[in-house]
């Protein structure tokens, strides 16, 4: 298990998280920060915890040991599947959870919402009728209505075409370039070795690895093919 701990200032800190399922561990002493800015790949085999990890942080559901500090910070949550309103137009969705957020400048929110999520041009436009690289924008953007310090993102761009995944992934790069951190789970490995600063391996409900996309590769010996080489090697070495 590898204590996550950083020296860096950070917007978000989990310490020795533990979540059992019955007999079975989710996780079991996981660890992590992160820091304004930062893009954080949380990576690994399925069943590994990643989701549950990614939950607890956002406070979804309440770890068996272990604590999340945030400093008071907002925390944003942007689960796989969107929780959309399909007949409604996406202002009419972002209104609607903009007031069950609690925002008293709720027009003021949509449109500022409309023009960082660049859906202006789809604001009446029913979100059954768009695109899915269209719908997961909208669902980032309602995880962004109370202006979260810190965004969870779980396979923000599972189902969507390389097109789609692209323009997803600019607004993503730019909220981080705004000083937003970003941790995301994901099974697309070049997603972790093109976007993340930093990338965490989760196997067993255990935290394996925490460094850099080229710190994974240097761990295995380098010299393989490529990044997703690299992280089938490392696991192969853990026994995995």
């Amino acid at each position: 298990m590898i204590d996550e701990g950083r020296s860096r200032p950070t917007v978000l800190e989990a310490h020795g998280l533990v979540k059992w399922f019955g007999p079975r561990a989710a996780l079991d002493g996981v660890s992590i920060a992160a820091a304004p800015g930062e893009r954080v790949a949380v990576i690994g085999p399925n069943g590994a915890g990643k989701t549950t990890l990614l939950s607890i942080l956002a406070g979804i559901q309440r770890p068996d040991a272990g604590n999340v500090e945030t400093g008071g910070q907002r925390v944003g949550w942007v689960p796989q599947q969107a929780a959309l309103y399909g007949k409604l137009t996406v202002a009419e969705n972002l209104r609607l959870f903009a007031r069950l957020e609690g925002r008293d400048d709720v027009e003021q929110v949509v449109e500022r919402m409309l023009d960082q999520a660049a859906l202006g041009d789809r604001r009446d436009d029913p979100v059954a009728e768009l695109s899915g690289g269209n719908r997961q924008r909208v669902n980032i953007a309602i995880g962004l209505l109370a202006e979260p310090r810190v965004l969870l993102l779980d396979e923000p761009s599972a189902s969507l075409d390389p097109r789609q995944r692209e323009r997803l992934w600019e607004f993503i790069l730019a909220l981080a370039e705004r000083g937003t951190a970003v941790v995301y789970a994901t099974h697309d490995l070049s997603e972790a070795d093109r976007h993340a600063n930093r990338v965490l391996v989760l196997a067993d409900a255990e935290l394996v690895f925490a460094g850099t996309p080229a710190e994974l590769e240097q761990a295995v010996g380098g010299g393989l093919r490529d990044f997703e080489t690299s992280f089938v090697s490392f696991l192969g070495q853990l026994g995995h």
